[in-house]
């Protein structure tokens, strides 16, 4: 039994890279336009294209605050305020830190597809991350296995074999334009796709003060540390387990279908909570692109289904629900967008359904 489930993880593993092989990465004709970025601090990341090592810009110190906020500068917080305009050797080897957590090409320098991944609407928590083998550095609050990550000491929710947790919104902070139904039928999919794959269960609880996870939309700073930035920039954050507190931005125009929000700048609530939802359970940030929690997502876009780096790694936090299959979970990946899908996509689609024909 055992071997087989190893021989399982092993074939959707290797077929994960077959469906999403390096991808190309293109500099974009434009890079985000205004109207997509109006978090002002962000948008005049784009004064820095090109900047290298030994480069002079009036406001490089806001960016670095920004690698700093995220992680890729790590030095105490009293030094924050006197950050210099210099790009010197520390942040040139912050640069290739982030260029190397996010798949880019690493060149030390801000070129365009760095600086465009940079000015991306992101999650607020942190990318600190250090590598498995790097045990005795506890420095950095997030401790890498494979693609995914945990917060630092992998906390997590009980440890009985079956737990049930409770989430429930806050009655002062929530939006006016979505209506409540809609809101919380949207984070009801969002628990249920996590209880899919683990045996924890989710129910709303109209007692926001006792509930496990705390829900609410807030502005600016408010009360926690992590002060929300305005339009795009930062569009929620959540803490580790057994915080269970999860914000967002209010400042965002929050859309549940995009048919009936025309905004250029809306984002897709149920992408964001099932994200957030991740790191509520005690998942950090990704590197996989394609995974949940990956901490990048670009306004209309829609992005709601669990891949394998989000099921192998919250899976080895709670354990497997034992209704869960993985041939489900890459029908779900298949699915999505095969109308697009190269020649040798549709062959692996192939051998996924022979596979599934002989072995399960």
């Amino acid at each position: 039994m055992f071997q087989l489930f190893s021989y399982k993880i092993l074939f959707f593993s290797t077929l994960s890279l077959l469906l999403h092989p390096f991808p190309a990465r293109t500099i974009p004709a434009t890079l985000i336009p205004g109207d997509l970025s109006p978090n002002a601090t962000w948008n005049n990341f784009l004064n820095f294209i090109d900047a290298g090592k030994g480069a002079n810009f009036s406001g490089m110190s806001e960016l670095k605050k920004y690698f700093h906020r995220f992680g890729y500068l790590q030095i105490p917080n009293d030094v924050v305020d006197n950050f210099t305009d210099v790009f010197d050797d520390t942040f040139e080897s912050a640069v290739v830190n982030y260029q190397r957590n996010f798949g880019l090409t690493v060149t030390g320098k801000l070129d365009a597809v760095t600086v465009t991944q940079i000015m991306s609407p992101r999650c607020g928590v942190s990318d600190a991350l250090r590598s498995s083998t790097d045990n005795n550095n506890d420095n950095n609050n997030i401790h890498v296995t494979k693609h995914y990550a945990y917060f630092y000491g992998e906390p997590r929710w009980g440890r009985s074999a079956h737990r049930t947790l409770t989430y429930a919104f806050s009655g002062n902070h929530m939006i006016g334009y979505l209506s409540s139904s809609d809101l919380r039928e949207a984070f009801r999919r969002s628990f249920s796709r996590w209880s899919a794959v683990i045996p924890v269960n989710f129910i709303e609880s109209n007692d926001y003060s006792s509930a496990d996870i705390k829900i609410g939309f807030y502005k600016g700073d408010h009360g926690d540390g992590e002060a929300f930035d305005g339009v795009l920039g930062v569009l929620a954050h959540a803490f580790s387990p057994e915080n269970g507190r999860l914000h967002l931005d209010e400042a965002e125009t929050w859309a549940i279908d995009f048919k009936s929000s025309k905004s250029k700048v809306a984002v897709d609530l149920e992408s964001v909570a099932t994200h957030e939802i991740g790191h509520i359970l005690g998942l950090a940030h990704s590197s996989v692109k394609d995974a949940i929690m990956y901490p990048s997502l670009s306004p209309r876009t829609k992005k709601v289904d669990l891949k394998v780096d989000d099921v192998e790694g919250i899976q080895a936090l709670y354990g497997s629900n034992p209704n869960f299959r993985y041939s489900s979970l890459m029908e779900s990946d298949l699915s999505s967008g095969w109308v697009n899908r190269s020649p040798l996509k549709w062959l692996t689609w192939l051998v996924v359904v022979l596979f599934s024909l002989i072995c399960f």
